[in-house]
């Protein structure tokens, strides 16, 4: 039918996926395009499938969800991304959100709801599981319990690199001393960049300093 909703699912469990998969069968409006067992699959499927509505989990082995739900709004600009989580805390949600997920619920959901919230994602409408939502109100209104660790979306390398910069280092000598090449140290400069929204080494050099990762007297 022409309204069908097309759905991939990603999540390391195979269980899960099979669970969603057969209930979503018994629904005329919503159709499973494409199942995935990382991020790194999520990716691909959306870039080749362009669906209306990703499901995604967050923690996975390799490309966790966070990153994958990045990559597939990057490939898939209008396919929305409903997180699908046991997690609720302040370190997962914000990196999520920022990333690009439109609606935020737990696994504990109703079978019904979450089908609900595949709709109202196709319609652009988001929605919050209540702790979330809880939580989203008070960091708007500054009244966040938990400090958000400021660098939990950047990888052990990145930071190794992030740290290589504030202390001044050139790409070359940064290569030299983790043993990398140029041009990988690029990469991670972009990656780190992006994540952290900066637009040059300078902001992050400044950012790591204020963030106490290093001090400038060690510099």
């Amino acid at each position: 039918m022409a309204d069908t909703i097309r759905v991939i699912l990603v999540d390391d469990h195979n269980l899960v996926r099979m669970g969603l998969k057969a209930y979503f069968s018994s629904l005329p409006d919503i159709q499973v395009v494409g199942e995935a067992g990382t991020g790194e699959e999520a990716v691909r499927l959306a870039a080749d499938l362009a669906p209306d509505v990703v499901l995604m989990d967050l923690i996975m082995p390799g490309m966790d969800g966070v990153e994958a739900t990045r990559q597939v709004k990057k490939v898939s600009p209008h396919t929305q991304v409903i997180v699908v989580t046991s997690y609720h805390e302040d370190e997962h949600i914000f990196p999520a959100i920022r990333a690009g997920a439109l609606s935020y619920v737990l696994k504990d959901i109703d079978p019904d709801d979450l089908a609900e919230a595949v709709r109202r994602a196709h319609a652009g409408e988001a929605v919050l599981n209540p702790r979330v939502a809880v939580r989203l109100v008070k960091e708007l209104h500054g009244q966040r319990e938990e400090k958000v660790n400021a660098f939990s979306e950047l990888t052990g390398r990145e930071m190794d690199v992030l740290r290589q910069i504030a202390a001044g280092k050139s790409n070359r000598e940064i290569a030299e001393a983790l043993v990398i090449s140029e041009k990988t140290v690029k990469t991670h400069i972009t990656n780190i960049l992006t994540k952290l929204h900066l637009s040059d080494r300078t902001q992050a050099a400044v950012f790591a300093w204020h963030e106490g990762i290093v001090r400038r007297d060690q510099t």
